[in-house]
């Protein structure tokens, strides 16, 4: 390969990581999995004993992993279904309020190119089509 070659591919190779999406990706992914730590952590600490200490305390386990009926260790496919519903929900909550957030935008903008309009100039141009339409009907009757 030659010099200019391994440059041009290293100018790609950078115009590519640079990109706004790809560094956008990529705190997305950050933020992500630093959030599913965190979600990971409320339904693992706090949520799954609270609601699986009852049936802990009946089948007489100390570890969720403990809990098991014939091999089968339904107690931590237990806690993996209450994982996966905790961050749906926590993802739903987050894409609901980023919509309501967006619609919200959308409609302050609106507002201010609704009183971005002034009236003189929708009278102005009212009345220069009504006076086109007149001038129109002259010519069509004359």
């Amino acid at each position: 390969m030659t010099r200019r070659g391994r440059i041009g591919f290293f100018a790609d190779f950078q115009e590519f990581i640079l990109r706004g999406n790809v560094v956008d990706l990529a705190v997305a992914v950050i933020i992500g999995a630093a959030f599913g730590k965190i979600v990971s952590s409320l339904v693992e600490d706090i949520i799954t004993p609270a609601i699986l200490n009852p049936a802990m305390k009946a089948a007489r386990v100390d570890k969720l992993s403990e809990l098991s009926a014939g091999g089968i260790q339904y107690g931590l496919f237990l806690a993996a279904i209450l994982n996966f519903l905790v961050i749906a929900f926590c993802m739903f909550l987050i894409v609901r309020s980023f919509e309501n957030a967006k619609k919200r935008f959308i409609r302050q903008e609106e507002a201010i190119a609704e009183e971005q309009i002034d009236p003189a100039v929708v009278a102005q141009e009212r009345l220069t089509i009504a006076m086109e339409r007149l001038t129109e009907t002259i010519q069509r009757k004359g």
